[in-house]
């Protein structure tokens, strides 16, 4: 039996929103990637975290020299929303990003509200296990 599908509404920007997710993977527009993922103003990349233990500056380096820069980070943390030390907080505060770390599903819809609304929003994404 498949997986159940969350399905997320579409956007008609230029930039694709989550149009869905499950266990392992995100739908992108209409293309699905499997494992985690940034979404970046240029498109989809695949993000070499294992758990969000691993999430720092060195994980979110890619984030950093965006042009133009994004203003707001939405960090999906896998089912929980753990908290994100101070430090990486001020880290992204001086590369000019507002961090918002929140559980991956939440994080799915306020990236496709953001995005609709035109912010420059970026998504730090942490599959569903």
């Amino acid at each position: 039996m498949p997986e159940p599908l969350e399905r997320l509404d579409e956007t008609d920007l230029g930039r694709q929103g989550v149009t869905g997710y499950r266990q392992g993977a995100f739908r992108i527009g209409r293309t699905w990637h499997e494992g985690h993922i940034l979404l970046l103003p240029e498109g989809v990349a695949a993000w070499s975290v294992a758990s969000p233990d691993e999430v720092n500056e060195a994980s979110l380096e890619p984030l950093r020299q965006l042009e133009p820069p994004a203003e707001i980070l939405l960090l999906g943390m896998g089912a929980k929303s753990p908290l994100i030390s101070f430090e990486l907080r001020q880290t992204l505060s001086s590369w000019g990003l507002s961090v918002e770390a929140m559980p991956t599903p939440s994080a799915c819809r306020t990236f496709n509200l953001l995005l609709a609304e035109e912010r420059r929003v970026v998504a730090a994404l942490i599959a569903m296990p």
